[in-house]
């Protein structure tokens, strides 16, 4: 099964960049901003995540955890308005802001979560299934031809990163 879910609210402006959307601003409202759109990202999380978790059970498919793509960079400040002073820290911050609504949702439904640096996943997945790197790879292209497009590289590095998951319950 795959399927994309989406954590940003159409009808919120800058909901899908809510740093982007906060720069420039006053410091209340860039607060404002970034926290409205995070609390919609979290209920979005929590609402996809129990709809695929109802197709896969009603599948009868037993869900033993959620496999996450982490970034290789550095802890962002606590701060919104430190991120907000740095451009490339407003990228960051979106991409965790992203992960992290999706690390609650799992554990709000009482899964475990096993992150996996995007660098690391295919040696992990090797580590883990016992395979070689190269014959993951093979499996994970073949993968997609059933699938159809797109098959792109994040949906590849996510796979691995639910073998991963998959191979280690």
């Amino acid at each position: 099964m795959r399927r994309r879910i989406e954590l940003a609210d159409p009808a919120i402006e800058g909901s899908k960049q809510p740093y982007h959307e906060a720069e420039g601003k006053k410091p209340k409202e860039a607060e404002r901003i970034v926290a409205r759109c995070i609390d919609s990202s979290r209920r979005l999380a929590r609402e996809a995540l129990w709809a695929v978790l109802a197709e896969l059970r009603q599948r009868h498919h037993d869900v033993v955890g959620c496999g996450l793509l982490l970034a290789s960079g550095r802890a962002l400040p606590p701060d919104v308005h430190a991120i907000l002073a740095s451009h490339a820290l407003i990228h960051a911050a979106e991409g965790e802001m992203y992960r992290d609504v999706l690390v609650r949702a799992s554990e709000h439904f009482s899964l475990r979560v096993t992150g996996v640096r995007e660098r690391d996943v295919l040696v992990r997945a090797a580590e883990a299934t016992g395979l070689a790197a190269a014959e993951l790879q093979r499996r994970v292209a073949e993968m997609g031809r059933p699938l159809g497009p797109p098959w792109r590289q994040d949906e590849k590095l996510a796979s691995l990163a639910a073998w991963t998951v998959l191979a280690q319950a």
